[in-house]
């Protein structure tokens, strides 16, 4: 692996810390709020628990949820 390549994928395991730590503080408001009573990474996907359902999403789209749930669009 080059340089090239190793600075890509620290950028890239950056990004991806950035945006989980993103999707958690979210799942944590949402919580707070009383929105949903649980979230996390379940089998790849993310997991948002609410009243009785669990819905699987990927990151992108928790994330989109939880901003619109909550009202941070």
């Amino acid at each position: 692996m080059n340089e090239e390549e190793k600075l890509r994928q620290k950028l890239d395991n950056e990004l991806d810390m950035m945006s989980f730590n993103r999707l958690n503080e979210l799942g944590n408001e949402a919580i707070k709020k009383g929105l949903i009573i649980g979230h996390g990474f379940r089998g790849g996907q993310y997991e948002i628990l609410q009243a009785g359902e669990a819905k699987l999403m990927n990151p992108e789209e928790a994330q989109q949820y939880l901003e619109k749930l909550i009202g941070n669009e």
